[in-house]
């Protein structure tokens, strides 16, 4: 019995870390560049002195959901989305080169170039500030240009490029703080190669539809789980009684 309570109680602990990932993915469903976390179950065994008898089962992270999601038209001139593969260099909460997909930028009072979130937007070796403009405008190669302000249309100055780039998915992983990091901790190099989109935004990668479906199979999952232990439960007092009998 202890066997079966053990399994049970660990499939439900695993079921319910599996349900909070999901969850997650489910709240940002609408969250500009999100890019969902991915799950599996698999058996392990429990090491320990003694014949490997128990196993347990484990709900392991496997990376993120790389591919894109769908843009969206905005004609706004400082919404941006990454055409293909490539990301957006920012600066992480850490101070260290982190990287998003989400190109919803502004210019805050300082003039510094910041996300939607407020990570500020890395150029050629630091982040990016822009002078008192009367317009931006941002090229497919992410080259910013602006007209000063108080001078003529003709009176054009580019002020930085945006850094893009494109390290190998195998080089990544995803922070705490919703950023994508490098696994060494390192920066990447820029990659002419990446393309931007002006006037547009990518919206997130989840699956609604699958993301419900996960949800309900999860619960089922842990009902199943609860039931195995409340056997277990029953089973373990038949046996006392048996016994006091005896």
């Amino acid at each position: 019995m202890d066997r079966l309570l053990y399994v049970a109680m660990t499939g439900a602990r695993e079921t319910m870390q599996a349900q909070t990932v999901n969850a997650q993915n489910l709240a940002n469903a609408s969250t500009t560049g999100f890019r969902a976390d991915l799950q599996s179950f698999q058996s392990l065994p429990v090491n320990g002195p003694g014949y490997a008898s128990r196993v347990y089962g484990m709900a392991e992270g496997q990376g993120i959901d790389a591919s894109p999601g769908p843009a969206i038209g905005t004609g706004r001139e400082l919404d941006i989305a990454i055409n293909g593969d490539g990301w957006i260099a920012v600066q992480g909460p850490d101070g260290n080169e982190a990287y998003t997909r989400a190109g919803d930028l502004r210019v805050d009072s300082l003039g510094l170039l910041r996300t939607g979130t407020g990570r500020p937007v890395m150029g050629n070796g630091s982040p990016i500030a822009v002078p008192p403009f009367e317009k931006i405008e941002i090229a497919g190669d992410g080259t910013i240009t602006i007209r000063p302000l108080g001078q003529g249309p003709n009176a054009l100055a580019v002020v930085d490029r945006i850094k893009l780039v494109n390290p190998p998915s195998v080089e990544l992983v995803k922070g705490a703080d919703g950023l994508i990091h490098r696994k060494d901790g390192g920066s990447a190099e820029a990659d002419a190669g990446v393309e931007i989109q002006v006037g547009a935004l990518e919206s997130s990668n989840v699956n609604t539809v699958e993301a419900m479906v996960n949800l309900i199979q999860l619960a089922r999952q842990y009902e199943t789980q609860v039931k195995m232990m409340q056997n277990a439960e029953e089973n373990d007092q038949a046996s006392a009684q048996l016994m006091r009998m005896g």
